[in-house]
């Protein structure tokens, strides 16, 4: 993502269409600093705990020690309590709720860091489908240990430290890439977004196949056509090779995003349908209901209502440490 840093005190820009959670960028200390910021959440500012739904240019892995609440990331909100590790990817909505007592240590990072290790981006798109992983007490203290490596090596800078932080964080990514497990993550829903059929081979150059998820992921309603022809393929080859590394057509994928993107802003927003309608690509408002009500078996307002009243009966599963 562009723009994906920021000096310190920077005013988050407002969302480009009103209602939407903002997007909040990275704060450097200055030129030339790398673009990792790693510490408790207090030292990272109010944001770290927020409860109000936002989104991020970078991403986000926390070390949970102690606390209790409730996590919200996407349409997912996960019961926090002590020894717990997740990562937020660049573009998803989260906030806390209800937190009491919540304390640990964040790493956070550009893409743009990951230039010695490029297959870590792939395997931070496998472990943010699982997201959330309640840790072991030895896997616990490894992690704690590693993430106060992290937030001492960003505190001193001394000679030498971004190679250090590099390596550290490679280490972090690939530790909790072992937790995903192999094939591991959610289970596709209605509305959710596409994965690729085996894990991306680390430091490739991304398929055809891959490119199209991502473009697929993006906020904009792209035809087929359109998609093929910022890929630089023909239509035809663009769906015999998704259909190869996902197992369903372009067109199929591309109502789901559809679809998963309207979800979000239904979870996160106070939108009116007919906005959340034309935000997703919709003129006609009815219209769009009913593709909602084929994509993932209810209305807007029902989805809305039922996400709400599932998120708060959520238990926090856990007490301050």
């Amino acid at each position: 993502m562009r723009n994906t840093t920021v000096a310190p005190g920077t005013p988050c820009p407002a969302p480009p269409h009103p209602g939407e959670p903002p997007l909040h960028r990275l704060e450097l200390a200055g030129p030339g600093t790398v673009p990792f910021a790693a510490g408790p959440f207090d030292a990272l500012g109010p944001l770290s705990r927020s409860d109000r739904p936002h989104r991020h240019t970078f991403y986000e892995i926390v070390h949970i020690v102690a606390g209790s609440g409730t996590h919200v990331v996407d349409l997912a909100g996960h019961p926090v309590r002590p020894r717990q590790l997740a990562v937020v990817l660049p573009g998803q909505v989260h906030c806390w709720r209800d937190q009491r007592g919540l304390d640990g240590t964040l790493a956070l990072f550009t893409e743009d860091f990951l230039v010695d290790h490029p297959g870590d981006r792939a395997l931070l798109r496998r472990i943010g489908e699982t997201c959330w992983f309640d840790l072991g007490e030895a896997e616990h203290e490894r992690t704690a240990r590693l993430m106060a490596d992290l937030a001492a090596e960003c505190r001193q800078r001394a000679p030498g430290h971004e190679s250090v932080l590099r390596a550290l964080l490679h280490v972090l990514v690939v530790r909790m890439a072992r937790l995903a497990g192999p094939g591991s993550g959610r289970p596709e829903g209605p509305g959710e977004p596409a994965r690729l059929r085996g894990p991306a081979v680390p430091g490739t150059p991304p398929t055809v196949a891959e490119a199209f998820v991502r473009l697929a992921a993006r906020p904009v309603a792209w035809s087929v056509r359109e998609c093929a022809e910022r890929l630089g393929v023909t239509p035809g080859h663009l769906t015999r090779t998704v259909r190869a590394a996902t197992g369903r057509s372009p067109g199929r994928l591309l109502n789901e995003a559809r679809a998963y993107q309207a979800q979000r802003l239904l979870a996160h927003t106070e939108l009116p349908v007919r906005q959340v309608a034309a935000r997703v690509g919709f003129a006609d408002p009815a219209y769009f209901c009913r593709f909602f009500r084929r994509e993932t078996g209810t209305s807007p307002g029902e989805f809305r209502k039922h996400h709400s009243s599932r998120l708060a009966s959520l238990d926090p599963g856990g007490v301050s440490a």
